[in-house]
């Protein structure tokens, strides 16, 4: 579904996010890269995304080169990849409802679509009842959740997960991921960006690690592990 080639992204003689880095991500699986702050792990994902160009290698999702996709195709693809940051990227003025629908307002969904699928994926985050809050009025971790909801929303095939986690309590932290869990045993592939340990030892999934730019393990089950 997902191939790194020799991926590298060089940003100047004094920074190189990632050096040849490859690796496979096939359908429906749950992979954490995991890595010390700088490790490259949020440049992986916004390369995947195609918000970052790489500086040598190829990518390829569902057997198509990222780098070789005509500008207008690049909306389509952010469809099939659901993204999920720390900082959630909530419009502070709409509620939860809304900040899901204008996602699907931007692609030209029809109202009857977009009042169905919205709260179909609130539904989902088990939000529904929040739906009218605004994100002023939600805790980190629900704020989180529409996040995730607005990920889902256009059914995609894949959701990159990058520190969703980092800002919460630990409690919170559990409900995300095992959110994340249900969506990958729904379908979905996962893949989860995060350098807490205690996440990924519990998770007993496959776990791609990063360290100064390279994969220095690629282990199905994995541990945190890093030298």
């Amino acid at each position: 579904m997902i191939r790194f080639e020799h991926v590298s992204k060089i940003y100047n003689s004094h920074s190189v996010a990632l050096k040849s880095v490859s690796f496979e991500v096939k359908p429906q699986e749950f992979v954490s890269v995991v890595g010390r702050s700088g490790a490259g792990k949020s440049t992986l994902l916004k390369l995947l995304i195609a918000e970052e160009k790489p500086t040598g290698g190829r990518i390829f999702f569902n057997k198509q080169n990222i780098l070789k996709m005509p500008a207008k195709e690049l909306p389509f693809l952010r469809r099939q990849i659901g993204a999920v940051f720390q900082d959630f990227k909530l419009l502070p003025n709409k509620t939860a409802y809304e900040n899901v629908a204008f996602a699907m307002e931007v692609a030209g969904k029809s109202e009857a679509e977009i009042q169905n699928d919205v709260g179909r994926v609130l539904d989902l985050v088990g939000l529904k009842n929040k739906k009218d809050n605004f994100p002023r009025e939600l805790s980190g971790g629900e704020k989180q959740r529409v996040a995730i909801a607005r990920a889902m929303v256009h059914r995609p095939s894949v959701i990159v997960a990058d520190e969703p986690t980092g800002n919460l309590d630990p409690i919170n932290t559990w409900d995300i991921i095992r959110l994340l869990i249900k969506i990958n045993e729904l379908g979905t592939t996962v893949i989860l960006a995060t350098h807490d340990k205690e996440i990924i030892n519990a998770l007993e999934r496959r776990v791609v690690s990063l360290e100064n730019g390279v994969v220095s393990r690629d282990e199905n089950p994995g541990r945190y592990i890093l030298s």
